[in-house]
């Protein structure tokens, strides 16, 4: 007898992107490379959050120019801590959490900490 219910719990995340670094890396490159390295993260950042969640959250051009104007910055965490980082918590289950104020804030002041704390939480997907 055949079923054709298919089973989640044994598939595995292959179609999730490895983009593994640790956060202070992402701060030290941020610094090194006057910013240039924000706009290569955001893009991967993108890669990982729209994997996850399995649908277009991040588009490549939103990414690209996060690195660049500081608006769509501001946007990008935004898209980052409301849409992107739930999806990612759910797939660790870890308890669900907003952090999209927390992001909005950092990225309008210190951008390079917002991108710590996301780059924290990807980590996670990882362990």
């Amino acid at each position: 007898m055949e079923t054709t219910k298919t089973e989640h719990w044994n598939r595995p995340n292959n179609n999730i992107p490895v983009f593994k670094v640790d956060p202070l890396l992402v701060l030290i490159l941020g610094v090194i490379t006057c910013g240039l390295y924000h706009i290569y993260w955001n893009i991967k950042v993108a890669e990982v959050l729209n994997a996850v969640s399995e649908r277009e959250i991040i588009s490549s051009p939103v990414a690209v120019f996060a690195g660049c104007c500081f608006p769509i910055n501001v946007y990008f965490f935004y898209l980052a801590g409301r849409e992107g980082l739930p999806e990612v918590y759910k797939r660790i289950g870890y308890p669900q959490k907003d952090d999209s104020t927390l992001l909005i804030i950092l990225g309008f002041f210190f951008p390079m900490a917002a991108a710590m704390i996301v780059q924290n939480d990807i980590n996670r997907l990882y362990n």
